[in-house]
């Protein structure tokens, strides 16, 4: 006879849940008993939370041509949806324009192709950049997509004071988790860095980076990993900042988080919690700030990407419920939710339309929204966030004692630690000691007859004719004096963010400005080789 396996009690961090949570769990420092809106925002940033105004729902779009995702925004704003959220295709991500070598059979693939400025202009015709907040996924080439957005906006008549949004510039995850970065750590924070003084001066209400768990969580880090490993970032990124001579509350109101959202509700919840509060302690006592906007830690949520299964995807709808529900009860301030089908190949416009209303039931029908920090007083909840401070503490202070964010990234830290999280993760699923619905258990060998979108091959031609197009009528001179402008002041110290909005205004491409910084700066190379 086989024994039944015992169930797996533990979160994914290795907290033991208990059968019962009672009084005596509950953390006794006075941050718990604050309210919403008072230091640390344990309970939320804001006071009223939800009633004051409801969380900007985002869905991530980005596919092919620009013209297509232009439709999908426009049909996504129609049916309510609150924000916009741009997914790039890889050669953008990485500085390639869609006729490079290296682009072939990745043009559109997994975002939008964007060449220049031609392109941009396409993506947002008929969207007013002064109604609608767009939240830019880009890191190698941010300064780029930030100055062909901030043109776009100028050229519709919409001043720079106006343009709200958010541009990820979180080189730091690349080098830990994602692998799109183009130039050395060095030259890549000089980058983060201009970002940030350009904005300060120009964009007040444009967030200049998110700092972001979400990959750090989906390439196998525990959600005490995700929180620890991203406030190192944020540290690392905060004293650059300051490095370069801007004082604390002139840029820190303008950071922002990005974080996964994963299926353990109650874990989820305690993780958002205590990230507010690690944050704004160490924005208090760290950096000596003075403003309650530098340390309030707000943060965009998407649903966890790695948790969707292929088998019986219409279970993902649930599990993606679960996790915007974690989300919302703990506080966060915007929300994508993940389409169903994402496990198959890109959301269809109907899976797309599901995800999005999965957002809109909650926000008017469950009445989580009504209160803020619903599951605050929780025995469990409030356990659990105090374990993950302790936690995610203490891993920030081994971060800090071995040299920083940085130091941890040279010498394989990150990398080493999120590897052997998910090699954890993979046994005790081949073991049965997790269970995820469809896969490792209730199994149905039948095949899904999910329609799946693909990407037609014609639009890589089409994007190549435009930008050969665009090569042979543009003024090539001045791109030619933009680009040499630009090399002679990424040779220096001074900001390139001006010099490269020169540039791409004069359409220059994404490529193009990309080589003339990597013909200054060189390239990095996986093992540190330049």
């Amino acid at each position: 006879m086989t024994r039944k396996s015992e169930p797996n009690t533990k979160t994914t961090s290795g907290i033991e849940m208990p059968p019962v949570a009672t009084g005596s769990d509950l953390p006794q420092g006075k941050e718990f008993q604050s309210l919403p809106g008072e230091f640390p925002y344990v309970r939320g940033v804001y006071s009223d939370m939800y009633r004051g105004r409801m969380w900007t729902m985002r869905q991530y779009a980005g596919f092919g041509s620009a013209a297509e995702t232009n439709e999908r925004f426009r049909r996504l704003l129609a049916q309510g949806q609150t924000g916009l959220s741009v997914a790039f295709d890889l050669p953008t991500q990485i500085g390639y324009d869609s006729d490079h070598e290296l682009a072939r059979g990745e043009v559109g693939r997994t975002g939008v192709a964007i060449d220049s400025l031609a392109d941009m202009e396409m993506l947002f015709d008929g969207i007013s950049l002064a109604d609608v907040s767009t939240s830019m996924t880009i890191n190698s080439t941010a300064a780029i997509l930030l100055a062909m957005y901030v043109t776009v906006a100028r050229k519709q008549g919409v001043s720079d004071e106006s343009i709200s949004g958010t541009v990820q510039n979180d080189i730091l995850k690349e080098f830990i988790a994602r692998g799109t970065y183009i130039y050395p750590p060095k030259q890549s924070m000089r980058l983060v860095a201009d970002i940030l003084a350009f904005s300060h001066k120009r964009l007040p209400r444009y967030n200049t980076i998110s700092i972001s768990g979400y990959h750090i969580r989906e390439a196998g880090a525990t959600a005490v990993q995700e929180v620890a490993f991203t406030l190192a970032n944020a540290i690392a990124y905060v004293q650059c900042a300051l490095d370069t001579g801007l004082e604390i509350d002139q840029f820190a109101p303008r950071l922002s988080f990005f974080f996964a959202a994963h299926s353990n509700l109650f874990e989820e919840v305690a993780k958002f919690r205590a990230a507010r509060l690690l944050w704004a302690k160490i924005m208090r006592d760290r950096f000596g700030s003075q403003s309650e906007k530098s340390q309030r830690l707000r943060f965009h949520t998407q649903t966890g990407g790695s948790t969707l299964t292929a088998q019986q995807p219409e279970n993902n709808i649930v599990r993606t419920t679960v996790q915007a529900l974690a989300a919302v009860m703990g506080g966060t301030q915007s929300l994508h939710t993940n389409a169903f089908d994402e496990a198959l190949g890109l959301p269809t416009p109907r899976s797309a339309e599901i995800a999005l209303r999965t957002q809109q039931i909650i926000a008017e029908e469950s009445g989580v929204a009504f209160s803020a920090d619903p599951l605050g007083g929780s025995y469990l909840v409030e356990s659990l966030t105090q374990d993950i401070v302790n936690r995610a503490g203490e891993l920030i202070e081994k971060i800090d004692e071995a040299g920083g964010a940085i130091a941890a990234i040279e010498n394989g830290y990150f990398r080493n630690e999120i590897s052997r999280s998910a090699y954890q993760y993979q046994l005790e699923l081949e073991a049965q000691k997790r269970i995820v619905v469809g896969q490792n258990k209730y199994v149905d060998e039948r095949e899904s007859d999910t329609e799946i979108m693909n990407v037609d091959p014609a639009l890589e031609s089409a994007q190549l004719e435009r930008l050969a197009e665009l090569r042979k009528t543009r003024d090539n001179a001045k791109v030619s004096q933009a680009l040499q402008k630009l090399k002679a002041l990424a040779g220096g110290s001074e900001n390139i963010v001006e010099s490269v909005i020169d540039a791409v205004s004069v359409y220059a491409t994404v490529g193009e400005i990309s080589d003339a910084l990597r013909e200054v700066w060189g390239e990095y190379r996986a093992g540190g080789d330049i």
